[in-house]
């Protein structure tokens, strides 16, 4: 059963309130919808101007009437004034019948005119007049037209701003601000967020559910898009889901989502010289997915000397009492491994391979293959970490082969957030069982 601030729409849309915020709106929406003022309703792009608009219009008492909406920026220009106000037969070329206007379509029920600041000078003059209540001239036609509509407008450009401008009509802007609604937008609305991404979750698989850390990963996302941004971000998600899943996790949901920022990207260096060198050979290393001699080679050093800063660094960290020697940070996770048995699965050209795992970096993996890898072999790879239910999933390369099935695998392409998740798992086996240098395993 839904919650009594959920809208059902005749279109078979649904109003999804949960937040505070949002349901003081529908309070507001009740209330002014009641009376036959004009509304302008403002917000962001996505935020759910129209969803208020039908509000309103269903709570009105002309909500057995028809309910017309234009998006007046997706109007060609010279057809806005016949789009809005309609034409007659003959009256430019290509009107081969007449054609009633949005007005006439809209009458006695409610016009929403979306993106209203769109308008040019010459059509928001005669929308003044209409909104007046003036008859008016069909395009092209000697026979005046009188409607009786409810006038809605949404935007999400600052009218006042263009009424100071001069880009938009003083007498109009106040004649459609009788009454104006803030539609406030989704990242201040923390409970629509997951009320949203349930309900458009549950339009693609009525089983389907978020874990708890999916969950967190949408509410700590700013969502500049709104709602129109979450619903896509759902439906994408949904559709990428794996035959008979029934969950969706955080690393099912777009890097972008999780708040990862590019590893490629340029960071802003802090701190002094020293700091500047160490953030260099950290990112160095986190591009090239902890393997040294290629850090090495994009840093313009030897790898000598990128192994002696390495453990200057390790050192220096221990004295400080930061963390046990080696996994100061994210980027220092990614040179040391772990020695591990488990099952890797590697899917190759549509067939899947079981190997075994020799020892396991963020970097990438040893394994014991049954079959010789043919050089720079591509692959997906699935395993299961220890004490962990879900697998680590991620596409990987042959980085080098030895004797007996032995081979390299260097990951190229992993989600951050099962990045995350195995580098977390490295950091606990690297304090509890000790650490190595990974080089050998992606060298």
């Amino acid at each position: 059963m839904k919650p009594p601030a959920d809208l059902q729409f005749g279109d078979g849309t649904t109003a999804v309130v949960r937040s505070q915020i949002m349901r003081h709106v529908m309070t507001m929406v009740e209330r002014v919808a009641q009376h036959d003022a004009a509304i302008l309703i403002v917000g962001e792009t996505g935020c759910g101007k129209e969803v208020v608009a039908k509000a309103i219009h269903q709570h009105s008492l002309r909500c057995n009437k028809s309910f017309v909406d234009v998006n007046c920026a997706a109007l060609p220009e010279h057809l806005v004034e016949s789009e809005l106000f309609g034409y007659e037969k003959g009256a430019f070329s290509g009107a081969d019948s007449t054609k009633p206007g949005l007005f006439e379509l809209a009458n006695d029920g409610t016009l929403l005119l979306d993106e209203i600041g769109e308008l040019d000078g010459k059509v928001q003059a005669k929308l003044l007049r209409v909104l007046d209540g003036v008859p008016y001239y069909r395009l092209g036609g000697s026979r005046k037209v009188a409607v009786n509509v409810r006038v809605i407008a949404a935007t999400n450009r600052d009218l006042e701003a263009e009424v100071q401008a001069g880009k938009f009509r003083r007498d109009l802007y106040h004649r459609l601000t009788q009454f104006q609604l803030l539609v406030p937008p989704l990242r201040d609305r923390g409970d629509d967020v997951v009320a949203l991404a349930e309900h458009f979750l549950h339009q693609q698989s009525a089983t389907a559910k978020f874990t708890p850390d999916a969950l967190q990963a949408l509410l700590r996302y700013n969502w500049p898009g709104n709602i129109r941004e979450l619903k896509n971000v759902i439906f994408k998600t949904s559709v990428q889901m794996k035959p008979g899943a029934k969950e969706i996790r955080t690393s099912d949901l777009p890097a972008a989502i999780c708040g990862v920022i590019d590893a490629a990207a340029p960071a802003a260096f802090l701190g002094n010289l020293e700091d500047m060198e160490k953030q260099m050979i950290m990112q160095a290393l986190s591009r090239s997915g902890g393997n040294q001699v290629k850090a090495a080679q994009q840093l313009g050093i030897s790898g000598r000397t990128l192994r002696r800063k390495l453990a200057k660094y390790r050192r220096e960290d221990h004295e400080a009492g930061l963390q046990p020697a080696g996994i100061s940070g994210a980027p220092q996770q990614r040179y040391f491994r772990v020695t591990a048995a488990i099952p890797v699965s590697l899917l190759m050209d549509g067939e899947e391979i079981t190997a075994t795992s020799v020892n396991i970096s963020s970097g990438g993996l040893a394994v014991q293959c049954p079959i010789t890898l043919a050089h720079g072999s591509s692959m997906g790879i699935s395993f299961t970490l220890p004490d962990r239910d879900s697998p680590i999933e991620a596409k990987a390369k042959l980085a080098w082969s030895g004797p007996e099935g032995l081979a390299g695998l260097s990951i190229v392409e992993i989600h951050p957030a099962l990045e995350r998740e195995l580098q977390a798992w490295l950091v606990e086996k690297a304090r509890t069982e000790g650490w190595m240098e990974s080089e050998a395993t992606t060298s």
